[in-house]
């Protein structure tokens, strides 16, 4: 049973890296978060960041005492990259024009 668990962890850890590297360099996104990412590139940046955190939570919080902080550093990144996909969803802001001219 713990090999199943094993294989489906570094499975999930390997869609969202391959899912982060898409959505930066190609702006691809995964059809059922297509029509709610405004900023696709930072969702990739959010994806990967989270698989980074998800592997060192995952896979070094079973290891001996002696990787005492990665784990938890892991689950703070992860939880950190969620909050960048959160942001991935809300426009860029936008330059207005003309409405501050710099001549007086």
């Amino acid at each position: 049973m713990h090999m199943y668990l094993v294989v489906l962890g570094a499975l999930a850890v390997t869609l969202m890296a391959v899912f982060g590297i898409a959505g930066i360099t190609t702006g691809w996104v995964p059809p059922p978060a297509r029509g709610r990412i405004a900023r696709p590139g930072l969702w990739g940046y959010g994806q990967l960041t989270g698989a980074a955190g998800l592997a060192l939570w995952l896979f070094l919080g079973v290891l001996p005492a002696r990787f005492d902080a990665l784990p938890l550093i892991g689950w703070f990144v992860f939880m950190g990259s969620l909050g960048v996909q959160t942001l991935a969803r809300r426009p860029g802001r936008t330059a207005r024009s003309g409405s501050m001219s710099s001549a007086s």
